[in-house]
């Protein structure tokens, strides 16, 4: 099922979320509506907030050309990351249609849980991990354009409430 992305700004995606206890059908029925609404917008990562459930999981797949690799990450953690930046345009499903130059740790290792149970770890490096550090930050309640000088994110929080306005309108 696909369900709808929160717009910034809304108090949900400024919230830090709740580790996921156990993995349950409801927990796996939701991994399932995220890279379902994920693939729909189309976008490369997103995490629970953005769907209005303040839980510690993630979904993600970099992949743009051949068979998709969508990782679902519950409750991840970046364990290490490399001294080595790098710079991406990111972008948001939440905050549609803007971007920004964002500097990260160029490679980074991550250990969650899978929807097994079972606890992984890997090393992402390049898109992967410029998206997998984008989307644990959601989970602390932190969006890309909180990386951005204070008026650059003010201008873009002033066409988010325009946008928003605007679909309440012809909603």
């Amino acid at each position: 099922m696909i369900r709808p992305i929160l717009i910034h700004p809304d108090p949900r995606l400024k919230k830090v979320c709740d580790p996921v206890a156990e993995i349950t059908s409801e927990i796996r029925r939701l991994a399932e509506d995220m890279l379902e609404t994920m693939y729909d917008a189309p976008g490369i990562g997103l995490a629970a907030p953005q769907v209005g459930v303040t839980k510690r999981l993630i979904v993600m797949d970099c992949i743009k050309e051949g068979p998709p690799e969508p990782i679902v990450l519950v409750n991840p953690q970046v364990i290490w990351g490399s001294e080595e930046l790098s710079t991406y345009e990111e972008g948001c499903l939440s905050i549609p249609d803007q971007y920004a130059d964002v500097k990260r740790p160029a490679e980074v290792q991550v250990r969650w849980t899978d929807l097994e149970g079972q606890p992984q770890e890997r090393q992402f490096a390049g898109l992967w991990a410029t998206c997998v550090q984008h989307e644990i930050d959601h989970l602390d309640g932190k969006l890309f354009i909180d990386y951005l000088g204070p008026l650059k994110r003010q201008m873009i929080t002033r066409k988010m409430e325009k946008l928003k306005r605007e679909r309440a309108r012809t909603g």
